[in-house]
């Protein structure tokens, strides 16, 4: 669908290939060790404040795959839109990984909030929680570059559910209740029109 036809809810672009996509069951760590992660990620300015602040509790929990460096946690501030603030800051990757996961493929970030009994992502940036969701360019569509990378998230033939029905948690977390009732309604509309032409072209 052309971008200027796309639905625009909070503020963002919505790709209808999010309604389509087939994926694997869910997130399996002891299959796939985190392989998503592998890369680092991009986090807004305020997360990357908020994961510094936590730096000893971070250092505390870290294994010994990981980095205590805190300066060689982070790389240079870049300038890019789809970030609130106008500014994002990548993780670095340390022994093939990023930063914050460990040798069993955990998130450190997620791992301290867990034990805190605060929310589970609390510290852990959007970009993290998204995948295979992205924003890009005001857009929220499916990060088909990263996800070309992946081992197990990218074998198709174990691909068994909707990408949109597994991934309601994250999206939620984006657009919050109100938002992802306009998703689902958007949803059903476009899977209506999309079918209609089906049987127009049989």
């Amino acid at each position: 669908m052309p971008e200027n036809e796309m639905k625009i809810i909070k503020g963002l672009k919505i790709d209808p290939v999010i309604f389509t996509q087939q994926f694997v069951p869910g997130c399996d760590i002891c299959k796939c060790s985190g392989e998503c992660c592998y890369y680092g990620v991009y986090t807004e300015s305020n997360e990357h404040e908020n994961i510094l602040k936590i730096k000893d509790k971070i250092i505390e929990e870290m294994d010994d795959s990981q980095t205590k460096v805190v300066k060689n946690w982070f790389e240079e501030p870049i300038e890019d839109d789809d970030f609130t603030s106008g500014i994002a800051v990548g993780t670095e990757v340390y022994n093939g990984k990023c930063v914050f996961l460990d040798k069993q493929g955990f998130c450190t970030l997620q791992k301290i909030a867990m034990k805190e009994g605060v929310h589970k992502w609390k510290y852990k940036p959007l970009y993290c929680i998204l995948f295979p969701l992205v924003i890009w360019e005001g857009k929220f569509t499916i990060d088909e570059d990263h996800l070309k990378r992946m081992n197990y998230c990218n074998k198709k033939e174990i691909y068994s559910a909707d990408l949109f029905k597994i991934f309601q948690e994250e999206i939620k977390h984006v657009f919050g209740e109100d938002g992802f009732k306009e998703l689902l309604e958007y949803k059903d509309e476009f899977l209506k029109i999309k079918k209609s032409e089906e049987n127009i072209e049989s």
